[in-house]
């Protein structure tokens, strides 16, 4: 065995007997079974994040397969690399080509390859951590089976390191046996080449003659974990949507945590504040008008005060965001306007409504008969302002909240005949 490889490398599987995870894809009767067993493979796309086996998997199919297999990085190679693999594979009839980061490949990049995938000359084998949908160009897509990958469970990751421990030469001459499982688990992330790193890391910390690894044991060696986040990639739109879907569901503290992950990922505070003002009108509105003066506030005072103090003022505005009533009503009633525009068109505006400056407009009726709300009892008078061919239609719904009984009252004083309210 050549223990100048890495841990990770050392205990990569090599058939889907000893594969760890994905039971969805590599378990008995399963896609990627069957395929190795009916030694038929088609071109793919592995979707997933990092260290959950998208390489391994592909040099196991290509193993199990017996074919010409040929590896590339998106990250240092471009169309002449591709057109030297396509061109191989043509010599001697077909070949495997795994692409690692597929997505950081251009559209004439990928574009490269669609002739080799159409024509059978290449079997394409993608990786990559962005959804596909949005980083794999249509025509590729279409010729590739997408397969998602899924984040290892712990138990997968335990399974992974007693493995290590019980089967790699250099690890059972250690005798070392974890005590503690938490940190070792947390600090992977899910990913289990994170993991290998990570234990082997430890472990050539750990003295000689001491053999347990203990939670300490491993946060003296890793002293920070820096989070899983992409400010450009999926884990920037889960994150900011789930700190959005906190916060319209009312819950501070999954509100909090998720914001302290946008922070240790490095997200500007403009974005996170400026999503807040969206989400104090459309999902707040006049339940509690405040809401957006707080988060409107907020956005110019992070773009004052800077970093790290801003996170301050960016938690104090999730936390009251997340502890306001609720009202979606004026984000709906826009909704509804929006759509009953597409549907009925450029309708008239009604003439008393209309402005007239010059004596043309007014000679022709531009403005007449409007009547001044102010000069009316209650500052109201009953007149049309709807275009006369939905009259009556109603668009805004006051949500069951305090602040917005109360207009509904008053609208009930106006419109009751009209609208109903």
């Amino acid at each position: 065995m050549n223990f100048e490889k890495p841990l990770a490398e050392r205990m990569r599987p090599q058939s889907l007997d000893t594969f760890v995870g994905q039971k969805h894809l590599v378990g008995s009767g399963k896609v990627l079974d069957l395929m190795i067993q009916h030694k038929k493979a088609h071109s793919m796309i592995f979707w997933g994040p990092p260290g959950v086996g998208k390489t391994t998997l592909a040099k196991i199919i290509a193993q199990a397969l017996d074919m010409p297999f040929y590896t590339l990085s998106a990250v240092d190679s471009g169309v002449k690399e591709v057109r030297a693999v396509i061109e191989k594979a043509r010599q001697i009839g077909h070949a495997l080509l795994f692409i690692d980061e597929i997505h950081r490949f251009s559209k004439s990049q990928q574009d490269s390859l669609l002739g080799a995938v159409e024509q059978g000359i290449i079997t394409l084998i993608g990786a990559t951590t962005e959804n596909p949908s949005f980083e794999v160009i249509s025509a590729l897509l279409s010729r590739c089976q997408v397969y998602v990958l899924q984040a290892l469970t712990e138990e997968d990751l335990r399974l992974l390191v007693n493995r290590a421990l019980t089967e790699d030469v250099w690890l059972q001459r250690r005798n070392i046996v974890v005590k503690e499982w938490e940190a070792l688990l947390g600090l992977s992330g899910g990913d289990a080449r994170r993991l290998m790193n990570l234990l082997e890391l430890v472990v050539n910390a750990i003295p000689e003659g001491q053999t347990e690894i203990t939670n300490a044991s491993v946060t003296s060696v890793v002293q920070q974990k820096s989070a899983l986040y992409d400010k450009n990639g999926e884990q920037h739109y889960d994150i900011i949507s789930a700190f959005i879907k906190s916060i319209r569901g009312s819950d501070p503290n999954a509100a909090v945590y998720y914001l302290a992950r946008m922070i240790e990922g490095g997200e500007k505070p403009e974005f996170i504040a400026r999503r807040m003002v969206i989400l104090a009108s459309e999902d707040i509105g006049n339940a509690n008008p405040n809401a957006l003066l707080m988060a409107t506030t907020t956005f110019q005072a992070v773009q004052m005060i800077g970093w790290p103090e801003s996170r301050i003022i960016l938690s104090q505005c999730a936390v009251y965001l997340a502890c306001s009533v609720k009202s979606n009503a004026s984000y709906m009633a826009i909704g509804k306007a929006e759509a009953f525009v597409k549907q009925t068109g450029d309708l008239p505006v009604p003439m008393h409504l209309r402005n007239a400056p010059t004596h043309l407009m007014r000679k022709i009726g531009y403005g007449n008969n409007y009547q001044y709300a102010h000069d009316f009892p209650g500052n109201f008078v009953f007149q049309e302002f709807l275009p006369e061919e939905i009259s009556g239609t109603k668009f805004y719904e006051p949500g069951n909240n305090q602040s917005e009984s109360r207009m509904r009252e008053y609208l009930k004083y106006c419109w009751k005949e009209k609208y109903g309210y």
